[in-house]
């Protein structure tokens, strides 16, 4: 069964449910408490018509029990009127009222009546009465007396009859009291929600650029997180223009070069024009590269295992530089995940994997840790280094990466620039091992284990 999608509905239904069961429990509660109160004042009032038919009986040894008067409630007197009595000795005449008529109360005689005893039973007309008895001993009597005083309980049950009547129509239309407080108050409360809904639909169309409004406290951060993301869609989407522009200006020379080349013909026209079409290859695969990144870099949910797309990198290597018995040793990363398209991530590590391998001498060391919700890669090699001066020219220089010496360090230009629109980052050092260290921050997804 599918659940409601409506988040409207299932707050309706589930105050709905919850208050239709509440004001059930209530009414059961109240008509079982009534029902108690009812049959208590019943008893009450049995129990004092019987004291009262205890203190009018008296006893003679000659004539045995007998009234001295007659009882204060007249419907004793009247034939079948539901109100009975009845006193009944050991030994002797059965004294019944004039209501029961020509019928006696069935009693067990056998089980002993010190105190009041309450029961229900089958009247003389077939009807359920409420029986109350006790046995009493005369001073001079060899036996103990039966008394009983009993009453239909029909009134009884047309009390509360009456009464679960009344209980359920006011628990109902408090029910539906409570349900219409209920509608209003969730509409009234997801009221943002489609103030929100209506700004989410100005922005999209382009009458807005940004969210505006004032928001209950639990919905702002929302807002100001959807706002952040609307700015951040805006610099990607200036970025990739930008991006388009280098390109473009960046196959200006080669094919100006390709051109001057084609005109003259000469012995070294083959070599120039390899050379050319291999920097403009290189260029056009550094600029896709960076507008995919920039429209891709923040998806929400992308992930990548850091332990999978390593070992991959690792085995190419290791097949392409085998003739050079190149080992690489990888430490950590098997419980971490790149919070980030698989594609860059190989782009970013196999450049830096690459660059050591092609100046180490026997080793290539990989560490990777995450710190502060980033993860932290180690690329190291044991070859000859860069000095301090040269590291930041193997980046380029200023803005325009075409400005870059082809064949020393566009690879690097990549890495930085595809790590900075994730948010992290590329530096260089020296390594333990002797060579280069390039420590590569990105950021973290949870735990791939956990």
């Amino acid at each position: 069964m599918r659940r409601p999608n409506s988040l409207t509905l299932r707050l309706i239904l589930a105050a709905g449910l919850w208050t239709a069961f509440a004001l059930v429990l209530v009414g059961f509660a109240l008509s079982f408490l009534f029902r108690q109160t009812v049959e208590r004042s019943f008893d009450a009032r049995l129990n004092v018509l019987l004291e009262s038919l205890i203190v009018s009986a008296e006893y003679d040894r000659k004539q045995g029990v007998y009234l001295s008067g007659p009882l204060a409630e007249p419907r004793f007197e009247q034939p079948y009127s539901g109100w009975y009595w009845q006193i009944t000795p050991r030994k002797g005449t059965v004294m019944i009222s004039r209501s029961l008529w020509d019928r006696e109360l069935r009693q067990d005689l056998s089980v002993p009546a010190p105190q009041p005893h309450q029961y229900y039973a089958v009247g003389p007309d077939d009807q359920e009465i409420r029986v109350i008895e006790r046995d009493i001993i005369f001073p001079d009597a060899e036996a103990s007396v039966r008394f009983a005083v009993a009453a239909v309980t029909t009134e009884n049950k047309q009390q509360v009859t009456r009464f679960v009547r009344v209980i359920a129509i006011t628990l109902g239309l408090m029910g539906l009291g409570l349900l219409g407080a209920v509608v209003v108050q969730v509409r009234y409360g997801l009221r943002p929600l489609r103030g929100l809904q209506r700004e989410l639909e100005r922005v999209r169309s382009g009458s807005a650029d940004q969210l505006e409004g004032r928001y209950p406290d639990e919905i702002a951060p929302v807002v100001s997180e959807l706002n952040q993301l609307i700015e951040h869609n805006a610099e990607v989407l200036a970025r990739a223009r930008t991006h388009v522009g280098n390109l473009a200006h960046a196959l200006k020379t080669p094919l100006s070069v390709l051109m001057n080349e084609s005109a003259a013909d000469q012995s070294t026209l083959g070599v120039s024009i390899k050379r050319q079409l291999d920097v403009m290859r290189r260029l056009v695969d550094h600029y896709l590269v960076r507008a995919r990144t920039a429209a891709a870099g923040q998806v929400i949910g992308t992930r990548t295992p850091v332990s999978v797309a390593v070992g991959s990198l690792k085995s190419t290597l290791e097949k392409i530089y085998a003739s050079r018995d190149i080992s690489i040793v990888v430490d950590g990363g098997e419980r971490l995940s790149f919070r980030g398209e698989r594609q860059d991530f190989d782009e970013m590590l196999g450049n830096l994997m690459d660059n050591a391998c092609k100046w180490a001498k026997s080793v290539v060391h990989v560490t990777i840790t995450r710190q502060d919700g980033q993860l932290v890669l180690h690329v190291e090699d044991d070859g000859p280094g860069i000095g301090d001066e040269q590291r930041e020219a193997v980046f380029g220089r200023g803005q325009r990466l075409d400005e870059a010496t082809p064949g020393s360090g566009l690879g690097l230009s990549i890495v930085r620039d595809i790590s900075g629109l994730y948010g992290g980052g590329i530096t260089l050092g020296r390594s333990e091992l002797g060579g280069l260290q390039a420590v590569l921050t990105l950021p973290a997804a949870g735990d791939s284990g956990a």
